[in-house]
């Protein structure tokens, strides 16, 4: 009798890096999105800035949208007016399509 799981695609001859082996869970169990929202929520400080981040009261995702929650209407004003390069940030952190649009309220 045949095993409905087939081991040969998870074994490889060579050893995998933990990084690579990291991925690989990732991609088997559809996390890679929900830990790139999450890094970039958690580097939230380190990518825009303490000023910034001071000033920012929440932070989400909804449909690969960031939303901002802001305490400083011309805070807020600024980064719209800056959002092409915002998004460009957040692709060299984690890599394109994580982030489609961020919206700031």
């Amino acid at each position: 009798m045949k095993s409905k799981y087939r081991t040969e695609n998870y074994r490889k001859a060579e050893p995998a890096t933990l990084k690579e082996a990291i991925n690989r869970m990732y991609e088997a169990y559809n996390l890679k999105r929900k830990v790139d929202e999450g890094t970039i929520i958690g580097f939230w400080p380190r990518i825009m800035g303490k000023p910034i981040a001071t000033r920012t009261t929440n932070l989400f995702f909804k449909d690969k949208k960031l939303i901002v929650e802001l305490n400083s209407a011309p805070l807020k004003q600024e980064l719209i007016l800056s959002k092409p390069k915002i998004l460009e940030l957040f692709a060299k952190e984690v890599g394109s399509g994580v982030v489609e649009d961020v919206v700031f309220l």
